[in-house]
């Protein structure tokens, strides 16, 4: 599994090592705010998450008597990290007879591999778990799915290419209980967040799912490519306003230079980062801690051996 220090690396290099700089040794000056928000806009933290963070900075600055750049940088740090919230470990546990987590995201975002990374911990730690392969609009998705099932070993419940996606999720419920299955997850279509009908359909799922399973799906997770930026927070939006998404997987976050995203979408949206994805291998999937995100999106000497 790569190291979050190495999957945050371009995003760190490019724009947060530029922060550092500017947040040096000097005192603070005007200067300083207009570079620390051109340097954040440019990592797509967004204009409004921007704004809340320096009206937060200046306050504190202002209430601490802050006049070293380099004293803002570890309250921007402090501040980073409350934008995010608290970190959100994974319940391996269960007390449902059938937990049911339905994922949900654009084609090209890395869904269907997410699904099997986190179907692969699910089951490492004692779950029984099922995958329903409900993106029935994309061959390619099912056999996909089928593939990582496979190495897996864990049954992949799917239907012909173009059949009713709310029928492979009902003969899939009746599967996990038939089974005894305790853990079902749904891959869903992923065609463009502003086609009207993809939405249309993951209600259509989701509510079979609640007929099917009392309060089902318990989780509903969306997988987002980083390197989309802020066409990400649109995303977001459509297939949280059509679903509830309860959280967040980020994948790709290694191949973008513009990490700051990940604020922006808790910020903006209020759903929480649950997982980063970054690699191809079933344990290239890791959970999200957000202290540790910001710590390892700036170069600091004195951090000693988490440096490594």
């Amino acid at each position: 599994m790569p190291s979050l220090r190495e999957t945050l690396a371009r995003t760190r290099n490019s724009i947060f090592g530029r922060i550092q700089t500017v947040l040096g040794q000097a005192d603070i000056t005007p200067a300083t705010w207009d570079d620390l928000e051109a340097l954040l806009l440019q990592a797509d933290i967004g204009a409004p998450t921007t704004e809340k963070l320096l009206t937060s900075l200046r306050k504190r600055a202002s209430d601490d008597g802050i006049v070293q750049a380099a004293a803002l940088r570890k309250v921007l740090k402090e501040e980073l990290v409350n934008l995010l919230g608290p970190a959100i470990p994974t319940d391996f546990t269960s007390q449902r007879v059938l937990e049911v987590i339905m994922v949900v995201g654009v084609n090209g975002s890395g869904k269907t591999t997410s699904i099997a990374k986190l179907s692969s911990q699910y089951a490492s730690h004692g779950r029984k778990v099922m995958l329903a392969a409900a993106d029935t609009f994309r061959a390619a998705a099912i056999d996909q799915l089928q593939v990582w099932g496979e190495r897996a070993g864990i049954p992949v419940i799917a239907g012909k290419p173009n059949s009713d996606p709310g029928a492979v999720v009902y003969d899939a419920v009746q599967a996990a209980f038939n089974r005894k299955t305790d853990l079902l997850i749904v891959d869903t279509a992923g065609r463009l967040h502003t086609k009207h009908n993809l939405m249309q359909e993951l209600k259509k799922l989701r509510n079979v799912l609640n007929r099917s399973v009392h309060d089902a799906p318990h989780q509903t997770l969306l997988v987002i490519d980083a390197t989309n930026g802020q066409n990400a927070i649109n995303q977001a939006k459509g297939f949280a306003d059509a679903v509830g998404v309860t959280g967040i997987i980020l994948t790709k976050l290694d191949g973008t230079p513009k990490g700051g995203v990940t604020f922006a979408i808790v910020s903006e949206l209020g759903i929480p980062i649950r997982y980063i994805g970054a690699g191809e291998k079933m344990g290239d999937l890791q959970e999200f801690d957000p202290k540790q995100f910001v710590e390892n999106l700036f170069e600091e000497k004195d951090q000693g051996s988490n440096d490594d």
